[in-house]
């Protein structure tokens, strides 16, 4: 059985029309087991219900950033080894190393192209 069909994806990002871009891109190479969120507060309360192997999340959310999602995440003994990787329209510098510093596996800048999510995500777990 193929990677891509076992990997379980949480994707994250408080705009529908968002979420429905990543989930998208993932079903157009294979990836089948994904849920959403749209906070990180469903995020969290979603992975203690259904654990996932990868978190994709965008950065710039209300309440809670991808960044304080990736930090809780981290902190918590079942959830500190998922991938986490951050969508971002704004990677600047500053964003992108504090993301490192916490724990990020990689990220990828808004608006992007399917293949850059798959590169991004096989980074992260190996080839799809």
């Amino acid at each position: 059985m193929a990677l891509r069909d076992q990997l379980r994806v949480l994707v994250v990002d408080d705009m529908s029309t968002s979420r429905g871009l990543i989930v998208q891109a993932l079903d157009t190479f294979g990836v089948s087991h994904v849920t959403t969120a749209a906070d990180a507060k469903a995020a969290l309360v979603s992975l203690a219900q259904s654990p996932a192997h990868i978190v994709i999340s965008d950065y710039n959310m209300p309440g809670s950033s991808g960044l304080d999602l990736l930090q809780a995440l981290r902190g918590a003994q079942t959830t500190q080894s998922i991938g986490f990787i951050l969508i971002t329209g704004k990677a600047d510098v500053e964003i992108i190393e504090r993301g490192r510093t916490l724990g990020m596996n990689n990220y990828v800048k808004k608006p992007f192209e399917p293949s850059q999510l798959r590169h991004a995500i096989e980074a992260v777990v190996g080839r799809l």
